[in-house]
Order: structure tokens, then C-alpha cells, then sequence
């Protein structure tokens, strides 16, 4: 039987489990088992696939998006630019395995971003500037969309909360929550910005999926925004997995 499953620590609930193996239910695909392998200390990883053969796949989250990518041989051109890696294609060589990174996090936010945008979506807001950040970094580039950093440091983006104003509310019509700000089980918590600058040609996106829709979304709903959780994001996302692991080859 191959396995597949997802790296991370903690790992306390997990979208990748679920939806997959909801998949192969769907699909009777029974060969197949993917689990979860809390790994506190990345140098642990190899002895997973090392000692296990059946592996041929992995989903990597926080916090080793990076720290994992020392394991790996190759990488696709968007996790070599993004330097973050959650999917790894694993494949036998001459009886030792080679490890292949791939981020599908820019592959989903892109397709789940892309036929919300209008003209007026071409200067956005980046609240947050962590690992979840890096893709959409990537992705607002890849689109030609001018974007500044909001961060609560100074020297680790373009303006702090506290320079955020509704002018410059006003004139970003694309507001892109990368924060964990308002995460289950912290559901009445919201990035801190001026909501009021918000109006009718905003899209208030974000990457958060738990609760279905944020403090942040709801306020921007108030204000006529069109607003996106990150749950489709994580469903093509997965797609793209599945799709990687199983290339021919696999």
C-alpha cells in the first residue's frame, strides 16, 4: 500500500487528512493511506521515508515549510523563488529516494484569487508577513499587482498598523489577511485597521479557513466588500497535490 502524509508540529487538526481521505472514499481509491506524522524536530523526517519505502508523498505545514527543504534534491521553479516548500514528491533511484519540492500554496491562492480581481483589484494590502505570506508575495507578483506589506515591525514590511490610515484603506482595493489573526478558536479577533476605508470595491481575502467567515471578512462584508475565505484556496491546493504525487513516475 503507498502512503502519503503531512509533516508539521502540532498538528492538531488537519484539512489535507480529511479531504483526502474523503477522496479515496469518493473515488474508491484503495491503495492508498495517508495519516498525520507530528514531527517536532525536522531532523526526524528522513527516518519516515528512509525505513518506509511505501511513502511516495508528503504535505508539509508549519513550522517546516522551510527547515525541510535541507532534505530535498529538487525543486520547482515557484518553491526555489518562494523558498517554502508544502509538497514533496517522493521517488526511488537506484534504491535511494529522491525528494522534490513543490509549493501548491501559490497554485491555489492564484486560482482561487484570480476571477474575483477586476481593474480596480491592482493595489493591495498584505496584512501579515510570515510563511503563509511568502506564496501570495509570489502570486501579486506574478499578476502585476502593486502590493505593500503591513507588519507589525517596522523593519519587516512596507507600513506598520499604526501608519494605516482610511486613505491608504481607501486607495488599496485588494486587502489580503495573511495573519493568524482570527483563527479558531480566537473568533471575534480582527487585524487592526481601520475598517471604515473599506467601501463597495474592495475584495477582502483570507487565508484563513476556521471559522468560515472572519471578524475580518464579516466587518468588510458590512461595508459592501466582496469578501473570500482561504477554504478554496486549500481544495485546489490539495487537487494540485494529487496531482504531483501521482505523475508518471510515481
Amino acid at each position: 500500500m503507498k502512503k502519503l502524509g503531512l509533516i508539521g508540529y502540532p498538528i492538531s487538526h488537519s484539512f489535507s487528512k480529511k479531504f483526502y481521505l474523503e477522496k479515496f472514499e469518493r473515488e474508491n481509491i484503495t491503495d492508498i493511506h495517508y495519516d498525520l506524522y507530528p514531527i517536532e524536530d525536522i531532523s526526524d523526517f528522513p527516518s519516515l521515508y528512509e525505513r518506509d519505502p511505501a511513502f511516495y508523498g508528503f504535505n508539509v505545514t508549519i513550522p517546516h515549510k522551510r527547515n525541510v527543504m535541507q532534505f530535498l534534491n529538487e525543486f520547482s521553479p515557484e518553491a526555489a523563488e518562494i523558498d517554502a516548500v508544502n509538497c514533496v514528491q517522493v521517488r526511488w533511484q537506484g534504491g535511494k529516494p529522491f525528494l522534490k519540492g513543490f509549493n501548491t500554496d501559490a497554485f491555489g491562492f492564484e486560482q482561487s484569487l484570480r476571477p474575483l480581481l477586476t481593474p480596480q483589484h491592482m493595489s493591495a494590502l498584505v496584512l501579515g508577513n510570515g510563511g503563509a505570506a511568502q506564496s501570495v508575495f509570489y502570486v501579486l507578483g506574478k499578476l502585476g499587482i502593486d502590493f505593500k506589506i503591513v507588519s507589525r515591525s517596522s523593519n519587516k514590511g512596507d507600513l506598520t498598523y499604526h501608519d494605516l490610515t482610511e486613505d491608504i484603506i481607501a486607495s488599496h482595493k485588494l486587502l489580503i489577511n495573511c495573519s493568524p489573526v482570527g483563527t479558531f478558536p480566537n473568533v471575534l479577533d480582527a487585524p487592526d485597521i481601520p475598517y471604515d476605508g473599506i467601501g463597495s470595491a474592495h475584495l477582502l481575502y483570507d487565508l484563513i479557513y476556521n471559522p468560515e467567515e472572519t471578524t475580518f471578512l464579516k466587518k468588510g462584508k458590512e461595508r459592501g466588500a466582496a469578501i473570500k475565505n482561504g477554504h478554496e484556496m486549500l481544495i485546489f491546493q490539495a487537487e494540485k497535490n494529487w496531482e504531483i504525487w501521482n505523475q508518471e513516475g510515481g
